[in-house]
């Protein structure tokens, strides 16, 4: 653990990172033993450290004229295989340490996806709730006045995140050309499909997810048609990862925001979907509303772990699935768990779940249909082509089942089958290292 205690100690205020890093290198350590040349070449010292760190300040005006200020960041982790890619994410906890997080987790999911893109992450502290369309656009085109330099086709391509929706990545892309007078480029994924984007981009993610644990059941001769599934969110991930379970003849009984979580034990249907998504997408309203309007349980805080599961797609934050909760769900029965944001359980939640043998896929892994779609809009941008929405989401499924395979058979290749913590984190690494390795020290 040499590298992951100078980790801490170059910079012991980044907890989350920090907390990245030590899943990483504990699942890494068996490759890294069988494979000696990666000590040679000191991988792990330079795979924990970004590439380059961009920090600047944003002033932008409100609706009343006043100058406000916020900071903007991009981490350009590791360009090895790839250019950078990963999203913008604008949230009021955005710090550099939590980017680092991110961009640290991308680079090993962008690496499972088998695409040529390498590792990133960027945002503000600025939060777009409650602003007006004006603000939103001076803010993001005072955002761009500085990240037009740092990004490119063949260099950096940003996507979406937490905050960062169709509105935004539209007025980012907007001040992009007019700034550069660069046109028709991949340079932002998650554009609308009138102007470069594709179709199913903003489903993918919670497609994704849900196609992950699709395959994690079939390995254990069940299928999702029937189960019961807890999911927490209420953004853009929890959304489809709903609608896609829907589809496939499961039963959603919850969903959540920060404020709560509601409680459908008949579990949701279309109707109720379709309320939700108007009500997050265009009313930007909260959960405890759903309850109010259909009568049913809403608890304050609450959490949907609590009740008793199938299949569990924790879709909302950071570490959201602690310990306790992943005991409850263990004790409850839960058969699987698909992470659909970025490492929503702790360290001990994962221990609980590996431990009892439980279908877990970390994240890296099953929500990585989002920049796998963002991939794929790349593609389309660079042959100037559009595929239709049943091609490109025949192509994201084709992309979850090849990255579950790997994760899989890694796993077993490592003495551990069903462990796709260690499978997925193996695999990823093994990509990226042996491209250091072979462009030379400097990469």
């Amino acid at each position: 653990m040499r590298v992951y205690n100078s980790v801490v100690e170059k910079d012991p205020a980044q907890k989350v990172f920090h907390q990245a890093v030590f899943e990483v290198l504990e699942n890494i350590a068996p490759a890294v033993e069988k494979f000696p040349i990666y000590k040679e070449h000191k991988i792990l010292e330079r795979i924990v450290e970004p590439e380059r760190i961009v920090q600047f300040r944003v002033p932008w005006k409100d609706r009343d004229g006043e100058i406000q200020l916020n900071r903007g960041f991009r981490i350009q982790y590791n360009s090895a295989i790839g250019p950078y890619k990963g999203g913008f994410r604008f949230h009021p906890t955005v710090v550099l340490g939590l980017l680092k997080f991110l961009g640290f987790e991308q680079t090993f999911k962008n690496s499972l996806t088998g695409l040529p893109m390498g590792g990133g992450k960027g945002g503000s502290d600025f939060d777009p709730k409650g602003k007006t369309d004006s603000e939103v656009e001076s803010f993001c085109t005072s955002f761009m006045m500085e990240m037009y330099r740092h990004i490119g086709q063949f260099v950096d391509v940003p996507a979406g995140d937490i905050g960062v929706g169709a509105r935004e990545i539209g007025y980012m892309y907007g001040a992009f050309r007019k700034i550069t007078n660069v046109h028709g480029t991949g340079v932002l994924t998650g554009k609308g499909p009138r102007y470069g984007g594709s179709l199913i981009r903003p489903q993918a993610t919670g497609y994704g997810n849900v196609y992950f644990c699709e395959e994690m059941l079939k390995t254990k001769g069940e299928e999702l048609k029937g189960k019961v599934v807890a999911v927490s969110g209420s953004g853009n991930v929890a959304q489809y990862a709903v609608e896609k379970s829907l589809q496939l003849g499961a039963k959603v009984i919850t969903m959540s925001d920060s404020n709560g979580c509601i409680y459908v034990p008949d579990g949701l249907t279309k109707e109720h979907w379709d309320w939700i998504m108007e009500l997050k997408n265009v009313r930007r309203g909260r959960i405890k509303e759903f309850a109010e309007r259909f009568n049913v349980e809403y608890t304050k805080g609450g959490k949907p772990w609590v009740y008793k599961c199938d299949v569990a797609l924790p879709c909302a934050t950071q570490n959201e699935l602690n310990g306790e909760e992943a005991q409850t769900l263990v004790d409850n029965g839960v058969l699987a768990v698909g992470e659909g944001a970025n490492m929503p359980t702790t360290l001990e939640g994962i221990i609980i779940f590996v431990e009892n043998k439980i279908l877990f896929s970390p994240g890296k892994a099953s929500n990585a249909g989002g920049v796998s779609t963002s991939g794929l809009e790349m593609a389309q941008n660079s042959q100037r082509y559009f595929w239709s929405a049943e091609e490109v989401d025949q192509k994201l499924h084709q992309i979850m089942v090849n990255i579950h395979s790997t994760a899989y058979e890694t796993a077993k290749l490592f003495g551990q089958p069903g462990n796709y913590v260690l499978g997925a984190n193996i695999a990823g690494f093994l990509k990226i290292a042996d491209a250091m390795v072979a462009q030379g020290h400097l990469a």
